[in-house]
């Protein structure tokens, strides 16, 4: 166990995670983590957070097919606000 000191930054109050623990989570710099309060009003726990999923995209090949199928779609409309 060990005793850390809250201190401000910006407008957050902030607690040191020990390096022993931060090593042992694989934390990074920029990690994310869950705090929460647990009953009572002496305690909290800090876990790990799931990494983010990645957002599903279009392949290259995927956008390519449904861009040219919009430019021939609307190549009228296109063609017309060109000219604007």
């Amino acid at each position: 166990m060990q005793i850390q000191t809250v201190f401000k930054a910006g407008n957050s109050n902030v607690v040191a995670i020990p390096k022993e623990i931060f090593d042992e989570l694989n934390l990074k710099k920029g990690s994310r983590v869950i705090v929460e309060k647990l009953p009572g009003n002496e305690a909290f726990v800090v876990k790990k957070a799931a990494a983010k999923k990645a957002k599903t995209t279009a392949t290259g090949k995927e956008f390519k097919i449904w861009l040219n199928q919009v430019l021939k779609e609307d190549a009228e409309i296109l063609d017309e606000l060109a000219l604007r």
